[in-house]
């Protein structure tokens, strides 16, 4: 590691960590970009799963690693924004889901986990970007995951199960969302589909221009309506795509929210826009720290691109947030703390990948290999032998949220953390406060502590109708 380049960033953190509470929590009082009157666009941004604690790494490993501060963080230290701590919960729990959390800032309701818009009594809430699209603005989602994920349809339909994304793709046709970039093939491809059904060919027939690559994003004329479906299932995490020259042609979050925006941004009634990263909180039900940390950055880098944009234009609201917290990861305390950090940055590939790749037949020696080509972590024999013994069944089966292959996250984490110092309290969604912010027309109105069904109130507020 550059010497120069730790030193940097250790004292950027240092500057950070000699401001006092009242300092931090002053951010954005002073903010001379807020902007009276009513926003023309909304741009929603949405850390799928963000903890604090994820929020924090990722700033920590950008000034560390990379010698700059997260664009998210500097938004605070430049007094941008306006900011506020966030009650996540559902109408069911104080922990809530994806879906449930969508509906609270779409629908401005609470329901109940696993619903989309859908009350108690079977009542339907209109989703705001319904409600914007009848009021003539142009509407559109961009996403990591599968673009008929909980966080996307929960501003744009009504469904009493979150997972009927066959029926979320035909609602979105229905609708005729200008932009829908994400993931999600089998929901649109006739060949996938237990219908048959040819949903892109639907599409094709309402004006729409199919994406299926990066370069397609450049291919695309001003006006065009899009639907940009670029994988099977979700997109893939943004450190495999930097590895991995087969996913290279994916393209990465800040370059489908561009792409959204210019499509968008000249319709004279205005439009409004969701930006979502994921897979940020698939990486923590993995308990998955360079998916993690390289998964934020990504959104981060999303952030910069967005506000680029809304600084330049003047009218856009733009909120920055999460839906709710997962995992709550964490750096530990210890005298190597800040080197077992910093040892993230050798990390080439997700632990998907890496647990993928590895099989019951493979020698200690063999498996001690490919962890150091990967992760350069030298295991101990006892610990290879550990891991051998979950593919050779002697071990029990890992469950989990997107842990379709069963493999064994947990173990590996727990391995891992004995070397970078970054530890989990569990697998799944939490239900502590997480963080806002907001910037341009009616970001005033962002009070210091709110629900989340008051960010559905802000943009109604803010945004003309």
């Amino acid at each position: 590691m550059d010497r120069r380049k730790f030193l940097k960033g250790s004292a950027l953190l240092s500057g950070l960590l000699t401001l006092s509470p009242t300092d931090l929590w002053s951010f954005g009082k002073n903010n001379e970009h807020h902007q009276k009157g009513k926003a023309k666009n909304i741009i929603f941004m949405v850390s799928d799963g963000m903890s604090l604690g994820t929020l924090s790494m990722a700033d920590l490993y950008s000034r560390n690693i990379l010698g700059k501060g997260s664009n998210w963080l500097s938004l605070y230290h430049d007094k941008k924004v306006s900011r506020a701590l966030m009650d996540t919960a559902s109408a069911s729990s104080i922990v809530t889901d994806s879906a449930a959390a969508s509906s609270a800032f779409g629908g401005g309701i609470r329901v109940k986990n696993g619903t989309l818009n859908i009350g108690a009594n079977g009542e339907k809430h209109l989703p705001i970007w319904q409600k914007y699209k009848k009021a003539g603005k142009k509407a559109g989602c961009v996403t990591t995951v599968t673009i008929t994920h909980a966080t996307p349809a929960g501003f744009c339909v009504n469904s009493s199960k979150r997972n009927a994304e066959p029926q979320i793709a035909e609602m979105y046709a229905d609708l005729e969302l200008d932009v829908l970039l994400g993931g999600g093939d089998e929901f649109f491809n006739p060949a996938k589909r237990e219908d048959k059904k040819d949903l892109y060919a639907v599409y094709r027939q309402k004006g729409y221009r199919i994406l299926k690559t990066q370069k397609d994003l450049k291919e695309v004329r001003p006006g065009e309506k899009l639907l940009g479906i670029f994988s099977t299932g979700a997109l893939p995490y943004s450190i495999d795509r930097t590895h991995l020259p087969e996913l290279k042609s994916t393209p990465t979050l800040a370059e489908m929210a561009m792409t959204a925006i210019h499509q968008m941004k000249d319709h004279p009634q205005g439009f409004v826009l969701q930006v979502e990263a994921g897979k940020v909180d698939w990486s923590a039900h993995a308990n998955d720290v360079a998916a993690l940390i390289h998964d934020q950055l990504a959104f981060d880098e999303a952030v910069k691109t967005v506000m680029d944009f809304a600084e330049k234009d003047g009218n856009t609201l733009v909120i920055i947030t999460t839906d709710h917290g997962n995992a709550n990861p964490g750096t530990i305390y210890g005298n190597d703390a800040t080197k077992n950090f910093n040892s993230i940055a050798e990390y080439r590939y997700t632990n998907e990948y890496i647990l993928n790749r590895i099989h019951k037949d493979d020698s200690v020696k063999k498996l001690k290999d490919w962890i150091y080509e990967s992760n350069k972590m030298i295991l101990t024999d006892e610990e290879a032998q550990h891991l051998l013994s979950f593919y050779n069944g002697l071990e029990k089966e890992e469950e989990g949220l997107y842990n379709y292959k069963k493999l064994p996250f947990k173990l590996y984490s727990e391995i891992q953390k004995t070397r970078n110092s970054v530890g989990w309290i569990s697998m799944d969604h939490s239900g502590d406060y997480v963080e806002v912010a907001a910037y341009g027309p009616g970001s005033t109105l962002l009070q210091p502590f709110i629900k989340n069904t008051d960010l559905h109130d802000l943009m109604v507020k803010a945004c003309i109708l």
